[in-house]
């Protein structure tokens, strides 16, 4: 990027008013667009697509998005296509509440380890080989399911089928690697929000499925067994069409880039230092564990809760249940929307004050749904809980990839992980014994939401701010070009292995927002649009 003065008018800088558009699209106008690249879509100095045209299957950008989604989105269907049909396969496996709630727990206790170890993969060998080989070595463990003949093989079915669900690190990282920082919040809120919609699209299939088997004659104990083929054959699918049609990086593969030392390859150990030794990863870990955790749990207990409660059909149980997985469609992206208008205005602080207020009011309207007495307040606070939960998600992923450039797999896994652990310690706690009701488990559930999501007015970035305080006054120090600089050592950086860090600085300038003026512009570097 060639060196201006910070003159008035400057804020446009690389922009000629004649920058192409595209109709059903989200654009980042204000980023230089690098103009010598040859994609589809136009790109930044990273080669990372500006524009989100959602119905396009634009190479690489667009393909990787709709291959990303899809196969998270497999990933759910499996995971938690048990659950509604829970009411049959206890009667038929003997289960007890807390084996019901302990294969729960299980699900999604799995992918703890699995999406620390995706971070990795994706840092060191590229997410399309994370992705692709994750959801193929899991399709045998969906067909096994067909054969579980008590608790013990149910419980660790389940475990296994959920380390499926580190794609959802595969996906996030993915994206993050593919599309500019101005509008990263609302594609990484789409991809994991039509992914964790499958969520939502099991407790439709998955009895719609079972029933069509009975009707041409199994009886409901080999129905729902046999309804396990389905989610298994789309594993093995969609693992071959990433392997073929997916692309790590806007250039081309990893492992191809690094033999043509077009990137560097990095050390795993230093990776995963700087990723720990950054306090913002904890925290997020922390928030993430109570927006995605929560959804999680309760996907694995809502239908459940409204067929005892109300004494609803399974199917209608079910789609009511479905409601609550399928707001991912919209509730998601508008999280991750909402975040990236905020940071337009307000910059870094914006999203802060985005994620605080989703999440809290997602905590909020859980605490409401344990406690409704009727079906349609039940269904009403199941609604907004959904979309304040998912929202949240969204909206935190829209701040991860500004954590770190260096070891953004590693953190989005700890983060990822972190949702999981947070799933299975309230489905430990409130869903796995007698000791609360379901109802009072989602109503303690919420408190915990509320006061977990309080940590986010801790997180400060020295260039941009926190929620209460201004970026710092040090001229260096408040740099984007120092912040992700110092994740690189004096002698790697006269290797120049950190020039991607550096292009990514400058593209997330934008990070300090138009009414605010979070940092000041270093001498003799590109200003910034503030």
């Amino acid at each position: 990027m060639a060196e201006v003065e910070g003159e008035p008018g400057s804020s446009m800088h690389g922009v000629t008013g004649k920058e192409q558009t595209f109709a059903l699209s989200v654009a980042s106008p204000i980023v230089p667009t690098d103009r010598t690249a040859k994609f589809d879509l136009p790109v930044d100095s990273e080669h990372k697509a500006k524009v989100f045209k959602l119905f396009s299957l634009a190479n690489p950008h667009m393909r990787t998005f709709h291959l990303s989604w899809i196969s998270f989105f497999t990933c759910f269907v499996s995971t938690f296509a048990a659950a509604p049909l829970v009411p049959i396969i206890r009667d038929n496996l003997n289960l007890t509440k807390q084996d019901i709630g302990n294969a729960g727990v299980a699900s999604v206790s799995g992918s703890i380890f699995s999406r620390l170890v995706m971070g990795a993969v994706c840092d060191l060998l590229g997410p399309r080989y994370g992705c692709a080989f994750l959801i193929m070595l899991t399709a045998p463990t969906v067909f096994c399911m067909s054969f579980v003949a008590d608790a013990g093989g149910y419980l660790a079915v389940r475990f296994m089928i959920g380390f499926s669900l580190a794609t959802f690190v595969s996906c996030q990282y993915w994206m993050s690697t593919m599309f500019n920082s101005k509008i990263i919040g609302l594609v990484n809120g789409t991809a994991a929000g039509w992914g964790n919609m499958g969520g939502g699209a099991t407790q439709l299939l998955m009895p719609i499925v079972f029933d069509i088997i009975g009707r041409a004659g199994a009886t409901p104990f080999t129905a729902w067994r046999i309804a396990f083929f389905i989610p298994g054959w789309l594993h093995i699918i969609m693992g071959i069409m990433v392997l073929t049609l997916g692309q790590d990086l806007p250039d081309g593969n990893l492992g191809a880039l690094q033999k043509k030392g077009e990137v560097a390859k990095d050390e795993f150990r230093k990776v995963l230092w700087y990723a720990i030794t950054n306090y913002r990863t904890w925290i997020f870990v922390l928030l993430y564990g109570y927006s995605m955790g929560v959804e999680l749990s309760t996907d694995n207990v809502i239908a459940e809760y409204f067929y005892d409660r109300f004494n609803l059909k399974l199917h209608t149980a079910g789609l009511i249940a479905a409601t609550f997985g399928m707001a991912n469609f919209l509730a998601r992206p508008f999280g991750g929307f909402v975040s990236d208008r905020a940071a337009r205005y307000f910059g870094m602080r914006g999203r802060l004050w985005t994620l605080w207020i989703l999440q809290t009011l997602g905590g909020v309207f859980c605490i409401w749904l344990g406690r409704a007495s009727t079906l349609p307040v039940a269904i009403t606070a199941m609604i907004l809980f959904s979309v304040g939960a998912q929202a949240a998600c969204g909206a935190t992923f829209g701040i991860i990839p500004f954590i770190s450039r260096r070891s953004l797999g590693i953190i989005s896994g700890l983060t990822g992980a972190g949702g999981n652990f947070g799933s299975g310690l309230t489905q430990l706690v409130f869903f796995s014994s007698s000791a609360f009701s379901t109802g009072t488990g989602l109503s303690f559930m919420g408190v915990m939401i509320v006061c977990c999501t309080l940590p986010v007015t801790l997180v400060h970035f020295p260039q941009w701010g926190s929620m209460f305080l201004p970026a710092s006054q040090h001229v260096e120090k408040s740099t984007e070009e120092f912040y992700y600089g110092s994740e690189w050592t004096e002698e790697e950086k006269q290797k120049g292995l950190h020039q991607q860090s550096i292009k990514f600085a400058e593209n997330s300038r934008s990070e300090r927002g138009r009414r605010v003026a979070s940092a000041p512009t270093p001498p003799n570097t590109t200003p910034s649009h503030v």
